[in-house]
C-alpha cells in the first residue's frame, strides 16, 4: 500500500513509519523536522502542515491510498489559547482535510485525536459527548469536530491515544525514565491510581488493525488506543526495577505533596522546573480511565505485554538515552 502520514518524525509517527516499513508499504513521511530515527530519513518530505498548498500538492504527488493525520502539538500549556498557539492543531487539521478531498486516490483516512477531549471527571457517554480539561484537549475537540464536519468521500477514521510511552518518547528519558533510573522516583502510597498507559507497540497495532478492518466496521467511528486501564503504580514500578534495580517505594501522600510544594518553591528561584512540582504530584494521584471496551472488541488488544514493553523500551535508553541509562544491576 502506498501510505502517507503528516507528523511521521515524532514519537508516535516514528514507529508508525517503522510498522509500516515492515510490510512493505510505500511510506511518505511529511513533517516540518527530520526523523528522530536517522534510519528513515529517506522517506522524509521536509513541509509545515499549515502550508496547505504543499501540503495538497505533496500528497497529490505520493498518489497514497491511505493517509494518516498525526502532526499536532501535544503539550499542555495553560498560559495561551488554542487560537494563538494550537494552530497546528486546527488550521492545520483544515488543510489536511482539504487535502484529501483532493486527493482522489485516497481510500481511507485516520485522523489522530487525543484522549484529552474529554477530562478525567467522568467517563464519555458519546464519542461526541466533549469536556477537555486542558487547551490542549480543547484543540483536539476541534480536530475531531472538523474531521466530523468534512465529509469525507473516503472510509475515516478518529482514534484517541492515552498516555503513550516506548522508545523514541520525547519527554520521559529526561523526566520519569531519568529519575527513576536515579533511584528518586517515590510513588504516592494511598488507594491506587487507576489510568490508561499503552505501550507504543500496541497502540500502533491497533492503529493498523483500524486500516485494515472492513470498512463498516471502522468507518466514522472514534476509538481509545492504549492498554487497559491498570494501577500505575505497576508501570512506574517495573521501570524502576528495570532502570535501578528495586521496585519504586510508596511513600505518604502529605509527605509528598510537601516536597511538591518544596519543588513549586526551588522551580521558581531556579527558573528551572524540579522533579516533583504541585502540577506533576496532581498527575500522580489523580484517576483518568477511559472507556476501552470498544476497541478491545472491534480492534483487539495489542501484543504485547506490560513487561515486554518495559524490557523492549529500556533496551533502547540503554542504546540511545545517554549515560543515566547505562546498567546498574
Amino acid at each position: 500500500m502506498n501510505i502517507f502520514l503528516t507528523g511521521g518524525s515524532g514519537f508516535i509517527g516514528t514507529h508508525l513509519v517503522e510498522a509500516f516499513l515492515k510490510r512493505g508499504d510505500t511510506v511518505t513521511n511529511f513533517d516540518r523536522t527530520a526523523p528522530r530515527d536517522t534510519t528513515q530519513e529517506s522517506y522524509w518530505t521536509q513541509g509545515d502542515i499549515l502550508d496547505g498548498d504543499a501540503l495538497r500538492e505533496a500528497m497529490e504527488a505520493s498518489a497514497p491510498d491511505i493517509v494518516l493525520h498525526v502532526a499536532a502539538r501535544t503539550d499542555c500549556d495553560e498560559n495561551t489559547t488554542v487560537e494563538k498557539d494550537y494552530r497546528v492543531n486546527t488550521e492545520g487539521t483544515t488543510n489536511f482535510l482539504a487535502a484529501v478531498k483532493a486527493s482522489p486516490s485516497v481510500k481511507r483516512a485516520l485522523i489522530v485525536s487525543s484522549q484529552y477531549v474529554a477530562g478525567p471527571s467522568r467517563l464519555p457517554e458519546s464519542d461526541t459527548d466533549y469536556f477537555p480539561h486542558t487547551v490542549y484537549g480543547q484543540s483536539k475537540v476541534i480536530t475531531e469536530k472538523l474531521t466530523r464536519e468534512a465529509n469525507l468521500a473516503c472510509c475515516w477514521t478518529l482514534v484517541r491515544p492515552t498516555n503513550v510511552w516506548g522508545a523514541w518518547h520525547v519527554r520521559y528519558p529526561t523526566e520519569f525514565w531519568r529519575i527513576a533510573a536515579k533511584g528518586l522516583y517515590f510513588h504516592p502510597g494511598g488507594v491506587p491510581v487507576r489510568r490508561c498507559y499503552g505501550y507504543v507497540g500496541n497502540v500502533v497495532w491497533q492503529i493498523l488493525r483500524a486500516l485494515e478492518l472492513p470498512e463498516d466496521q471502522v468507518n466514522g467511528k472514534t476509538f481509545y488506543v492504549s492498554d487497559e486501564v491498570t494501577d500505575i503504580f505497576d508501570w512506574a514500578s517495573g521501570f524502576c526495577k528495570a532502570l535501578c534495580g528495586r521496585p519504586a517505594p510508596k511513600i505518604p501522600r502529605p509527605l509528598l505533596r510537601l516536597i511538591a510544594l518544596a519543588g513549586d518553591a526551588i522551580s521558581l528561584g531556579t527558573g528551572k522546573p524540579f522533579y516533583l512540582t504541585s502540577s506533576r504530584y496532581r498527575s500522580m494521584t489523580s484517576d483518568y480511565p477511559v472507556p476501552m471496551e470498544k476497541t478491545f472488541a472491534e480492534l483487539g488488544r495489542g501484543p504485547y505485554s506490560l513487561e515486554e514493553g518495559i524490557a523492549e523500551t529500556v533496551q533502547w535508553l540503554r542504546l540511545h538515552g545517554g549515560p543515566d541509562f547505562q546498567s546498574r544491576t
